[in-house]
Parts: structure tokens; sequence; C-alpha cells
């Protein structure tokens, strides 16, 4: 029989290399107790780092454009923006329509029913009637003119007549196409509105039932692939511009942290100043086929009149929290500390930064995954 002294080490040493496993470092309890007391400072474990996907890097020196800050919109050419309208008027009969659809070039747009419409067409089925009763005269009365048997008045008389009703019927004929009737065959009382080229519909003012003249604009029809970006520049400005020069524009809906570089060409600059002191500049796209661009929308730009070296961090190690910039001090192992930095120009993906006074150049900044420390430090807030 075993000795059971002998049992009990056993059992101990069994239950000693359970518990050998390594372990993850974690915040001692003074760290833990410093980062409860600081808002600002966040701490992690090596797994929620690695999870995080962070990385470090310090600031650098990089040239940016100095220029003009601006501000306008999108817009597009005149030829690219068609209103449509019912060219003899009528009534609505029929439309699906709505903002936004996309239509492409010889769509049914509307039907507009005009009781008129039936006498236009009544009235060109007879004059072309009359017209062939005189193309048949006027061979006859050449005939007789050339035989000598009627006098040339005749004959002038009929060929008179012979054109007056081919331009008529020509009239006439311009009249049912430009109203979208057939020429001949059935006569209807209704005539379809058709889309003059593709593109978007960016209004729509009629309702089925509806009374429209001629006048009236019954939709509009915008096609952004040709769009370009129409700024303000104050007229003491006016000096600095030149064809050419490059223009960085964002919308409202970027983002710092990933926002697309957007970029254009001052083309145009208007030669006449406005009431409110102000000159317009015309400037086209690099690049057309956005989808996140539409007619309209407000733009923020920056014209290039320069370029200067600036202090510049990646815009992911940039934070957008009520309103302000923020990016995250690497202080040590875990430990990260959130401190404002005002932003300047954005540029090919760096944002150029002012450090504060008390911060050296040689400051370790985190450069990605910065909105990851922001999450966690706010769940914390929320946590308390």
């Amino acid at each position: 029989m075993r000795n059971p002294l002998f049992l009990v080490l056993l059992v101990g040493f069994s239950l000693a290399g359970c518990d050998s496993k390594p372990k993850e470092a974690a915040p001692t309890a003074t760290e833990a107790t410093a980062a409860e007391a600081d808002p600002d400072l966040v701490t992690l474990s090596p797994a929620e780092q690695q999870a995080g996907g962070l990385a470090t890097g310090r600031v650098s020196t990089r040239p940016m454009g100095t220029g003009l800050a601006v501000t306008g919109t999108l817009d597009v050419p005149p030829e690219s923006s068609v209103a449509i309208t019912a060219p003899l008027g009528g009534f609505v009969e029929s439309t699906t329509l709505l903002q936004g659809t996309r239509v492409s070039k010889g769509q049914a747009l509307a039907v507009i029913r005009n009781p008129d419409f039936v006498q236009l067409q009544q009235d060109y089925l007879e004059t072309r009637a009359r017209l062939e009763y005189a193309r048949a005269e006027l061979a006859r009365q050449k005939e007789l003119y050339e035989q000598e048997v009627a006098p040339q008045k005749n004959y002038q008389r009929a060929l008179a007549d012979y054109n007056a009703l081919r331009v008529q019927t020509a009239a006439q004929a311009a009249r049912l196409r430009l109203a979208g009737l057939p020429m001949g065959g059935r006569m209807v009382s209704t005539a379809t509105l058709r889309a003059p080229r593709a593109g978007f519909v960016k209004t729509v003012n009629v309702t089925v039932g509806q009374s429209v003249t001629a006048t009236e604009t019954l939709f509009e029809i915008v096609d952004p692939e040709h769009l370009h970006v129409e700024l303000t520049v104050f007229e003491k400005d006016v000096r600095k511009l030149q064809k050419g020069q490059l223009i960085r524009f964002s919308l409202p809906s970027d983002s710092v942290n990933g926002s697309q570089e957007r970029t254009a060409r001052v083309y145009l600059i208007a030669q006449a100043i406005g009431a409110d002191r102000t000159v317009r500049v015309h400037g086209h796209l690099d690049k057309e086929n956005d989808p996140a661009l539409l007619p309209g929308l407000y733009v923020r730009a920056t014209i290039e009149t320069g370029r200067a070296d600036v202090t510049a961090l990646p815009n992911a190690a940039l934070v957008r929290f009520e309103g302000q910039t923020y990016g995250f001090v690497a202080e040590a192992a875990g430990r990260y500390r959130l401190v404002a930095l005002p932003t300047g120009r954005s540029e090919d993906g760096f944002t150029e930064v002012t450090l504060p006074a008390d911060l050296p150049a040689s400051t370790t900044f985190v450069t990605d995954g910065a909105y990851s420390l922001l999450a966690k430090m706010k769940n914390a807030e929320e946590e308390e």
C-alpha cells in the first residue's frame, strides 16, 4: 500500500500543473486606477490591441496646397438639364414618374389628352386630300397650257394653289409631330410625352387630371454625367485665380476618417462681379462618374494657389467627436491618451494638424485604429 503522504503530494503537483498555463499581461492595479481617474486615458490588453488593428507612428512633414477656402454647389451645364412641356396643352391623363426615376431617351413620361388633337388630325387629312387634287389639277393645266388650249393664267393659278396647299400641309404635319400625334390612320385624342434624352427626373410638377398649358414645365430631367462645381469667390481674392488651378472639394457627408479625395480644375472665371460682391468660378471634375455626386449638393472646397510644407498625420489617425478632431498619443504599452488636434488641409490621405505646445514632434501617435480606441473609451464611460 502506497504512502498517504505520497498521494497528497501527487495531487498537489497535478493541481499546480493545471494552473501553470501562461496568461496575457493585464494592466496593473495602479494603471487601472489611473485609467479610471483620467477620462482621456484608455488602456487595452494585448488581445484588444491586436483585435483593434492598432498601428503607431509619428507626424510627418508633407507638401500640401495652400489656397482659398470657398464654398459652392454641384451643377450641370444647360445642355444636361431639360424642361419638359406639353406643346399644345391639355389634361394629364396618366403618368407614373417619381422624382429620382431614371429614364432613357424616348421613354414615355406622360399621356396628355386634348379634344383639339382630333381637329388637328382632321385638318391635316383634309388638306392633304386637297393637295392631291391640286397636284392633279396642276398637271392637267400644265398640259393644256403647253398644247395652247388653255391660257397661261390658269396654269399659274393651279401652280399657286398647289404650292399654298403644300406649305399648309407641311405646317400641319409639323404641329402633329410636335404634339406627338400620328399623321394618318386612326385619329386619337391623346398624345404621349417622351424623354428627349436620358437622365434622372429632377422635378415632377403635375398630377393626373391636371390641366396644363404649353408654357408650364411638367418635368425636369437632369443628366448628371457631366457635373461641374460652381464656386463663390470674394472679389478681393479674384486676382489669385487662374485657369487650370487644382480644386479640392468635399461633401457635408464626408468624414475625416477615410474621406474620398475629390478634385477638379478651374475652367472658367466669371468676368463680372455679382451684387453680393462675389465672382462665380466654374470647375470641371477630374472624376465625373462618382455616384455620390448629385446636382445641387453643397460643397466645401479649396482652390490651390501654391504649396507649402505642413505637419500631417494619416486620416486614419484622427477621429471626430462632438464637433472637434482628436488623436491618440501612445504613452506606454497598452496606454493611449486622447488629445485635441486642430486640423487644416487634407490631401492624399493625410491631414494637416497643429500639435499642442506640450507635445514634441517626436510624439508617437496611433496612426490606424483610432476609432477603435474612441469606441473603447466611450463604452467604458457608459458602463460607469
